[in-house]
């Protein structure tokens, strides 16, 4: 038994219970049934706080919608962004990066230091090569003979056989050293030769113009070398041959193709060096430029070693010497104003053949060279 009445209820203390039971519901009239009315709710509006005029007023957030992720240290702040960051260089980031190196300009004196290496090793292959075939087959071969050494088809083929071996050697050691095939580090661009045909083909002309103006201005002697190897039978047909396909090539390609780049390049290497120059710059296939002065003494420079080539074939005399140094000249020109080895091989296998075919006529088959 307690004092309390029994319909009375304890009051809840407050903040306990569910909020809804006394904060949600209206005070029933008295003498009536108290029945349980929901109350509407409205959103309390903001106070009003002090905004610019002609500010736009940023949107209420969303009720219901709470972010918990830490603010962006890049988040935009105020009128302006923060700045992007800034990263600290790496310690040893001079080390990581390879180094700059300038292109090399192919072929320079290295490489035709190697090339003549390679004349070398094809001269010793020749030389074993001859000494089997003399001495183990019966062909009837004596190289101790002075017959032997005015052999024409023997001279020839020795010839012939020793610019082979060369040039295959050439073929597979040197783009190892270029990092490209091996016409193209030489720059023979046969498309430039055949598109100025007739212009080059002009040129040769001109230098067998100018082999018959040396003729009659400083005549060469009456019985050259050159021409008692052509009265041997079959010799002058080999020799026209040999001499418009196989030795143009190959004497272009050491001369033109070797001497004379390698040339011009130590040229201007030596001015860079000393004078203080700036090294031209390469062409749009990468292949080097050459100043004037470096192609005008790499021209002379490589024409003396050309014409004391073909001396002793004129029989030393002084105006077939001058005849081959000016038709060096031409090519030399030819070569480096095209910049395309094909144009000055080219040239050179036409003059060669323009110079036999006029022998040709005037010996009536190379039959009288009593005419010449």
């Amino acid at each position: 038994m307690t004092n309390l009445p029994e319909d009375q209820s304890p009051e809840p203390e407050p903040g306990v219970g569910p909020a809804n039971d006394s904060a949600n519901l209206a005070p029933a009239p008295p003498g009536t049934y108290a029945e349980e009315q929901p109350v509407e709710l409205t959103r309390a509006e903001p106070e009003p706080s002090e905004v610019t005029p002609g500010e736009p007023i940023p949107p209420a957030p969303e009720p219901g919608f709470v972010s918990y992720a830490p603010p962006s240290p890049y988040a935009p702040s105020g009128p302006s962004p923060s700045p992007p960051p800034t990263f600290e260089p790496l310690l040893f980031q001079s080390f990581t990066q390879p180094p700059v190196r300038p292109p090399v300009r192919l072929p320079h004196l290295g490489h035709l230091c190697v090339l003549m290496m390679l004349l070398g090793v094809g001269f010793v292959c020749f030389g074993a090569m001859l000494f089997l075939v003399s001495h183990y087959l019966p062909i009837g071969l004596n190289l101790t003979t002075p017959a032997a050494a005015n052999n024409v088809q023997l001279i020839l083929t020795s010839e012939a056989v020793l610019y082979l071996i060369t040039f295959a050697l050439s073929f597979v050691i040197f783009p190892l050293f270029w990092h490209e095939k091996f016409f193209a580090g030489l720059q023979w661009r046969g498309a430039v030769a055949l598109h100025r045909f007739w212009p080059l083909a002009a040129t040769a002309l001109g230098c067998a113009g100018l082999a018959a103006l040396d003729e009659v201005l400083m005549p060469g002697p009456s019985n050259a070398p050159i021409e008692k190897m052509m009265r041997a039978p079959g010799a002058a047909w080999m020799m026209f041959a040999f001499g418009t396909t196989i030795a143009p090539f190959f004497e272009e390609m050491f001369f033109r193709g070797f001497l004379l780049p390698a040339l011009c390049t130590a040229w201007d290497w030596t001015a860079e060096q000393f004078a203080q120059r700036p090294a031209p710059p390469l062409d749009a296939n990468g292949h080097p430029q050459w100043s004037f002065p470096a192609m005008a003494a790499g021209s002379i420079v490589t024409s003396l070693p050309f014409a004391l080539l073909h001396v002793d074939q004129q029989g030393h005399s002084l105006g077939p010497f001058l005849l081959l140094i000016l038709v060096s000249l031409i090519l030399c020109t030819v070569r480096l104003k095209t910049r395309s080895l094909a144009a000055s091989t080219l040239v050179h296998s036409c003059y060669n053949f323009i110079i036999f075919a006029l022998a040709l006529i005037g010996t009536s088959g190379f039959r009288h060279f009593d005419k010449m």
